[in-house]
């Protein structure tokens, strides 16, 4: 591309990778996002490296593994430094530069780059100032990481998304011209509370759900979890009715931030911004039951698959609505923003710029994908896991479980194949690819052929085994 083009990176937090209505989800409505990826791609096979808010936005914003980046769980409070970022380099290339929404640096309203920084607390800020407000954003009352549901309390033109889009809209309206502009719009939702606006709800409450999919190994999540559940539960079932109450709100929300996408598309193409590079993904999924199990951090596809979709510039000489197989994780997302604007990638950056693959130049040289997480809600809720285009192999590093699925037959991960022994030559192979991947760890997890099961803490270099309520 001989102009270099405006760059729009759209966050959510909490969207699976399969909610998407173009890969044929049974209930998901998304036709924005859809719209989106007929104009670019879509990645059927996007994940995040560590499945939970920190890690991945460190991930995200540096270009490195969980690992590198200094952070393999969920932990607050850790300093974000780093010498170069996406934003920085972006920022350093020339471009104008914002952040608008949820960050989840240490300390707030760290910059990391960024020339411009808008966030949820200027929201709640604005929120409380409204005439005849009188409650917080959470005042329906739903805890932030429950698995409870209802309608929001607020209309939705006082909801935290449209904000935020808002926000992004007065941006574009007074951004300096003579530059390119790199916007992250970086949305709290679909994180719970699942209280979307009341439109939406009604859209989903009465529509027959897909009730939560259980596999037959992970039935001590329901044996297992303290009852009557607390309302955060991060494990347990729950009866019929909730169940459906949650999906549809759940549901409800996606379409929710469907339609903020698509005003923000709008609003581009009427201000003149249509030279933009948009991909839109999320930080991690939500479990939303299945396997009876909640919210984030697990290696199962529910949590772990993001969606990834990239909309081109005009000028672009690519083929559109492509649909894409290849493994890509969030650590590319920094080299493929810097090779779109030209600038240069520093050296510590792991992920590979994905742009040779979507000009059909490259293909990607993974063979396969990792992930990790430390533990968290519990001290042994760990994992370790290796994906390619059959296999799923999760180990967990405190006390050396395995898992085995065959997502390609089986994508709901449903059948755990670890203690079946004719699939013991493929587990093994898994295994000594993991011992060799973690070779050298600070953690001491393998020999380089043999996995070891240890302690491993949430920030990397930490002696203790912590966990942190994500």
């Amino acid at each position: 591309m001989s102009k270099r083009p405006n760059i729009l990176l759209i966050l959510t937090d909490h969207f699976r990778g399969d909610c998407i209505s173009r890969l044929g989800h049974p209930v998901a409505e998304t036709p924005h996002l859809d719209s989106l990826s007929s104009e670019g791609a879509i990645f059927k096979r996007g994940y995040t490296p560590c499945p939970s808010c920190v890690p991945a936005r460190r991930s995200l914003m540096t270009g490195m593994t969980p690992y590198s980046a200094g952070m393999v769980g969920y932990q607050d409070g850790k300093p974000w430094e780093y010498k170069h970022t996406m934003a920085g380099e972006l920022t350093a290339a020339g471009y104008q530069s914002i952040n608008i929404g949820k960050t989840h640096f240490h300390p707030k309203r760290l910059h990391l780059g960024f020339e411009q920084l808008v966030t949820p607390e200027d929201y709640e800020r604005w929120l409380s100032s409204q005439p005849g407000i009188d409650v917080e954003r959470l005042g329906h009352g739903v805890h932030a990481n429950s698995w409870m549901a209802r309608p929001n309390h607020l209309p939705e033109h006082l909801m935290e998304e449209t904000w935020f889009t808002s926000r992004a809209r007065d941006f574009l309206d007074k951004r300096d011209p003579t530059r390119p502009f790199f916007m992250c719009l970086s949305f709290n939702g679909p994180h719970p509370p699942w209280c979307p606006p009341k439109t939406y709800y009604d859209q989903f409450i009465d529509r027959d759900l897909p009730s939560p999919t259980i596999g037959e190994w992970a039935q001590h999540h329901q044996k297992d979890a303290e009852y009557p559940l607390d309302v955060n539960a991060w494990r347990g079932s729950i009866d019929d009715h909730l169940n459906h109450r949650a999906r549809a709100a759940y549901f409800a929300y996606l379409s929710y931030i469907d339609a903020q996408v698509g005003r923000l598309m709008n609003i581009l193409s009427r201000g003149g911004n249509k030279d933009t590079f948009v991909l839109f993904t999320s930080d991690h999924g939500e479990m939303l039951g299945d396997h009876n199990l909640w919210r984030k951090t697990y290696a199962y596809e529910a949590s772990s698959r993001v969606p990834f979709i990239v909309k081109f510039p005009p000028n672009m000489k690519a083929a559109r609505n492509q649909t894409i197989t290849d493994l890509v994780g969030w650590e590319d997302i920094m080299p493929t923003l810097l090779d779109i604007a030209g600038a240069s990638i520093p050296s510590q950056v792991e992920g590979k710029s994905l742009l040779p693959l979507l000009l059909g130049e490259d293909q990607p040289s993974r063979d396969y994908y990792h992930g990790e997480h430390s533990p968290c809600y519990h001290p042994e809720n760990a994992n370790q896991f290796l994906t390619d285009q059959k296999w799923k192999y999760i180990w967990n590093p405190i006390n050396g479980s395995e898992q085995l699925f065959d997502i390609s037959n089986d994508p709901e991960e449903c059948k755990d194949l670890s203690k079946i022994k004719k699939y013991n030559v493929v587990i093994e192979n898994w295994r000594l690819c993991l011992a060799k991947h973690l070779k050298g760890r600070i953690e001491g997890l393998s020999d380089g052929e043999t996995l070891k099961p240890g302690n491993v803490s949430a920030w990397v270099g930490e002696k203790s085994n912590s966990f942190h309520m994500g």
